[in-house]
C-alpha cells in the first residue's frame, strides 16, 4: 500500500540524482552506510545527513536538510519512525521531489502529508534492494 512498483520505479529512474540519506554517518556496521553505497553504485549522489555531518563517501555531510546548500531530488529516511515525520515534514520545506522511508520506517500520517503535498513518497522498503530488480 505504501510502496506500489509504479512509485518506486518513477522514484529510482525519474526523481533525480541527489539523494539525501538522513541517518547516514561514517559508521560503516550501520544499514545507512551500505545501502548509501549500493546507491552511489548505481549512479546516484548520496549526501550525509546527520547530527555529526561527517563527510562519508567522499561526499561533505550536513546536520539538517536545510544546511544543505543545493537541491535534493530524493530524501532517504534511516532514523526512528517517531523521528521520521519531521525529516518528511523538512523535505517537502526544502523542495525535495520525494521521500523514501526505510526498512522498518513506518509513518502514516507523515505518509499522507507528504503525499498531499505532491511529493512522491515508499515508506518501509530499501532502494538497495528495489534498484538492482529494476532492470529484472
Amino acid at each position: 500500500m505504501y510502496a506500489d512498483e509504479e512509485t518506486i520505479s518513477r522514484i529510482l529512474r525519474n526523481s533525480g540524482e541527489t539523494w539525501a540519506v538522513v541517518g547516514l554517518s561514517g559508521n560503516r556496521s550501520r544499514a545507512a552506510y551500505r545501502v548509501a553505497e549500493v546507491l552511489q553504485r548505481f549512479g546516484k549522489r548520496v549526501v550525509p545527513v546527520h547530527p555529526k555531518a561527517e563527510r562519508v563517501h567522499g561526499e561533505d555531510g550536513y546536520a539538517s536538510l536545510a544546511d544543505i546548500p543545493f537541491p535534493v531530488d530524493v530524501v532517504d529516511v534511516f532514523v526512528n519512525s517517531e523521528l521520521a515525520g519531521a525529516v518528511a515534514d523538512e523535505a517537502v520545506a526544502t523542495g525535495a521531489k520525494a521521500v523514501w522511508f526505510q526498512l522498518g520506517v513506518v509513518d502514516t500520517e507523515a505518509y499522507e502529508r507528504t503525499r498531499a503535498a505532491g511529493l512522491d513518497m515508499v515508506m518501509d522498503r530499501c532502494p538497495a534492494i528495489e534498484i538492482p530488480a529494476l532492470d529484472r
